[in-house]
């Protein structure tokens, strides 16, 4: 028999299930998934911080620098000296480098050496539209990508295959830069459909904003496009006619329709998904000379007007995002490897 022992006056009776927090906070953190993020966050520290030397170190190696880009090349050597001096742009490259480094950690990425304006706050009100660009293309060219490859690969060597890959090659091989001009000379020229220039921000008005991202995002969409539709169907291609797991399917009766989606597509996935992180961050680079083209005020504008200026500040900045963008977009690639196949969560890594 047992005998119940007496709670002291004023004391709350202990619930077991208190002790069940502390274990649950164990586990989540001792889970495959969290130890592989902290693993990518691990690794990306050293990468981020090499990419801003490097970044850096060549921005250094470019003759001029801001003071004589502001005063202009009738100034003299003493007004130079001095606004350097109230620019900080007089202290050995190493210190200027370390306190910028120190401030960045704290979230302070200091201050436009030409607008003298918190970089910050410059890069909020450019990331928002550099991110819509982006994030425009990608839905519209994966969108319109998978679909198209898929029924490339249902029936390779038809009609409909053969016309993909055409126009697939076609884009690949157009800079986007080049067919940004030819859209704004077909459409905003000649058919006077869509505006060359300009941006329409997304609380003003959404089909306005919208109709403005048109040109700019059909501009990066479309080599996407070509590109991922090339690569996924050639890989579905491969699967369907030279894995064993598709005889086997196709042995147990499985129609072809069924095949090619829930066996070939899901392993073609990773491969795509790879291709995507890998490419997210050389995209966001490459929207400098399209933002350019169609007057469009984000990140990529910026940093190639700091250039021009030799506003340093605001180009690491920029580089720095850049850089924090890519390491993100293979972080997230890790992580839907494991939504895909639960089985890689528990391998090693």
């Amino acid at each position: 028999m047992t005998v119940p022992t007496a709670t002291p006056a004023g004391t709350a009776p202990s619930d077991p299930r208190d002790d069940r927090a502390p274990g649950r906070l164990a586990t989540v953190l001792a889970s495959p998934g969290t130890r592989l993020v902290g693993k990518r966050v691990l690794l990306a520290v050293p990468i981020v911080v090499g990419v801003s030397i490097l970044t850096f170190w060549v921005l250094n190696l470019i003759p001029g620098n801001a003071a004589q880009q502001l005063l202009g090349p009738e100034a003299t050597a003493e007004q130079v000296r001095a606004l350097e001096q109230e620019l900080g742009l007089d202290q050995p490259g190493y210190v200027r480098y370390l306190d910028w480094l120190g401030a960045a950690v704290t979230g302070d990425l200091g201050t436009s050496l030409v607008s003298r304006q918190p970089v910050t706050a410059l890069l909020g009100e450019r990331l928002a539209v550099t991110g819509e660009l982006v994030g425009l293309a990608f839905l519209v060219s994966l969108g319109l990508a998978v679909p198209v490859a898929l029924l490339a690969a249902y029936r390779p060597g038809r009609m409909f295959d053969r016309v993909s890959m055409l126009v697939s090659i076609t884009g690949l091989s157009v800079a986007n830069y080049v067919l940004a001009l030819l859209l704004v000379l077909l459409f905003a020229v000649e058919l006077a459909l869509f505006p060359a220039i300009g941006f329409v921000p997304l609380s003003q008005s959404v089909a306005g904003n919208l109709h403005s991202m048109a040109l700019p995002v059909a501009a990066i969409s479309f080599p996407l496009f070509c590109f991922y539709t090339r690569f996924l169907r050639g890989d579905l291609v491969d699967q369907l006619q030279g894995e064993d797991y598709i005889t086997t399917a196709r042995a147990k009766g499985i129609g072809p329709g069924q095949v090619l989606l829930r066996h070939a597509f899901r392993n073609s996935s990773f491969g795509l998904i790879t291709v995507v992180g890998l490419n997210l961050g050389t995209l966001i680079g490459g929207t400098v000379i399209v933002e350019q083209i169609f007057a469009l005020p984000g990140i990529g504008q910026l940093m190639l007007q700091a250039v021009n200026t030799r506003d340093f500040v605001v180009v690491q900045a920029c580089v720095l995002v850049f850089a924090v963008v890519a390491v993100l977009a293979n972080l997230v690639a890790d992580l839907l490897y494991a939504v895909l196949d639960p089985r890689i969560r528990y391998g090693s890594r």
